[in-house]
């Protein structure tokens, strides 16, 4: 077996390129999880409506997102979706609209996790006051469980930076199809994907150790 020649030159002379990538990988990430949190609040109170039929359609999303894997929801979105449905979506907005649900599903948890930890004295009170069921959640329930979610907000956050690379087998050039583009040009993969991974690393890794530098206050307080 002939040893492997290293050519690291290959990343400054693309940096461009994979920075491009970079910056469609943290736009995903972040219109995601704006798109995930709203519809994960959406599933969370549904799942404690008094509506039955509402409960039993939040708990079928639940299920079916659960039990299925992320990468053939985002291929049914972005092949199937269009034949079921007669409308055309190309493969950013297929791949946000997967992310999304599919994370919105583990927001809803959370959520619904917060929302359960204010204690039922509280919500007893805002209708002794006279409060509706929205002023309540507005005023009394919303303030008190916001504390106890964004944490693992943040630490979903981390995972949608991750979760964004399965974009790629869609097409959406972020930085991991940059990278799969560039390998096939260059046939430099060994340099390309290590320097892509060390790069995930660097963004995930800090925010993943404050994020623990958080809970761990919140705790104590």
């Amino acid at each position: 077996m002939q040893s492997y020649s290293f050519r690291w030159d290959v990343i400054p002379n693309n940096l461009g390129f994979l920075a491009s990538g970079m910056e469609m990988t943290l736009f995903i990430s972040i219109v995601t999880l704006v798109v995930a949190t709203l519809l994960g609040l959406v599933i969370a109170i549904m799942q404690m409506s008094r509506f039955r039929f509402a409960r039993i359609i939040a708990l079928s999303v639940g299920e079916i997102v659960r039990n299925t894997p992320i990468l053939v929801q985002l291929l049914w979105v972005y092949y199937v979706l269009p034949i079921v449905f007669n409308v055309r979506i190309d493969a950013l907005a297929a791949s946000i609209l997967g992310l999304s649900l599919y994370s919105a599903v583990f927001i809803s948890e959370v959520f619904r996790a917060g929302i359960q930890t204010v204690p039922v004295g509280h919500r007893e009170a805002a209708q002794v006051l006279g409060l509706t069921p929205a002023q309540s959640f507005v005023r009394i329930v919303g303030p008190q469980a916001i504390r106890s979610v964004l944490p693992p907000l943040a630490a979903n956050f981390v995972q949608l930076i991750k979760y964004s690379s399965l974009a790629s087998v869609v097409s959406v050039g972020e930085v991991t199809r940059r990278g799969m583009e560039l390998s096939s040009s260059t046939f430099r993969p060994l340099e390309i994907f290590t320097f892509i991974a060390v790069v995930y690393f660097a963004i995930c890794w800090p925010l993943t150790h404050s994020i623990r530098i958080w809970e761990a206050r919140l705790a104590r307080r």
